[in-house]
């Protein structure tokens, strides 16, 4: 299937909002983000109030849009505030968030959502709405966690497993460039999982890790090929917590960017986005960018 991944410098940028705090975050988070890749920003609310209709009265259903708008207007207004020169366009939607922001981002817009969202009956940015706009999606999404930013650290951090995440790397040294960051690639791999057993692991685990090493240093020497003004750092590390080492390397970063699984699909399948995405969501101390992997096996860890 064809790649519907463009750089950052010509793709949109889509954000949705519910009214939360961690939603207001994710906008502004979008809207500097639109103002690096010189792109308008396109803000949105699902309602879902068509996927309801039959459980709503017309006075709820009035309210909702209500609400909506308001929410809408806010927002608008204080990204205005801080972005004056942005160009900025909204949107309510009577369809479901996920849908929603799907539609908006169409094949080569990034969408942007905040971690978590309101709850109760009208929340539109619940965790498990984030979760699944990232997992059926088939162009980049950013999960912005509502946490306190601080200093930027002028690092952009990419996961790296081997040679096919070669498209993600390149857009994660896009970000490099738009942010005038560092870029640092790193591999981590599971020392359990790639032995299987403690016989093959004590004969194997230094032809593994040469081979780790290997495929690693093919991906850095293209990306500094291609990108030679980008300052670029490669590590690699084994560990039985592939999440935990990405998360902790996250609190040096900006920006994590990673693949979704291989497989012929949408990133993820359904509400699937595999352990170690499903942890980095929910405790990595950076925005995460996720992009889709598309391509033959399942057997991915992320």
């Amino acid at each position: 299937m064809e790649s519907t991944i463009r750089t950052p410098d010509t793709s949109s940028v889509i954000v949705g909002v519910d009214g939360s705090e961690p939603a207001r975050g994710a906008a502004l988070w979008a809207a500097a983000e639109a103002v690096r890749r010189g792109r308008p920003l396109h803000i949105v609310f699902g309602a879902d109030t068509d996927g309801r209709a039959l459980y709503l009265s017309a006075e709820t259903i009035e309210k909702v849009r209500v609400a909506g708008r308001e929410v809408l207007e806010d927002t608008e207004k204080a990204v205005a505030a801080e972005y004056p020169g942005l160009t900025v366009t909204t949107e309510f939607s009577r369809t479901d968030a996920v849908t929603t922001l799907h539609r908006a981002a169409g094949r080569h817009g990034t969408i942007v959502v905040g971690n978590r969202g309101l709850g109760g009956f009208n929340s539109m940015m619940l965790g498990s709405v984030g979760l699944n706009t990232a997992a059926a999606a088939m162009t980049p999404v950013v999960v912005v966690r509502d946490i306190d930013a601080g200093e930027e650290r002028g690092t952009v951090l990419v996961a790296v497993r081997d040679e096919k995440d070669l498209t993600c790397v390149r857009y994660a040294a896009r970000e490099a460039e738009l942010r005038k960051a560092s870029l640092r690639l790193l591999h981590v791999w599971n020392m359990l999982q790639s032995v299987g057993s403690m016989v093959s692991m004590l004969d194997g685990v230094d032809e593994i890790a040469g081979e780790r090493a290997e495929a690693l240093k093919a991906v850095t020497d293209t990306i500094r090929d291609e990108f030679p003004d980008l300052a670029v750092e490669a590590d690699a590390e084994s560990s039985t917590s592939v999440a935990g080492v990405l998360v902790e390397a996250s609190r040096h970063a900006d920006l994590l960017i990673m693949g979704g699984r291989r497989a012929p699909t949408p990133l993820g399948l359904g509400r699937n986005l595999g352990r170690a995405t499903h942890s980095l969501l929910h405790h990595a101390h950076c925005p995460v960018l996720l992009i889709p992997r598309l391509g033959n096996g399942s057997g991915s860890r992320s």
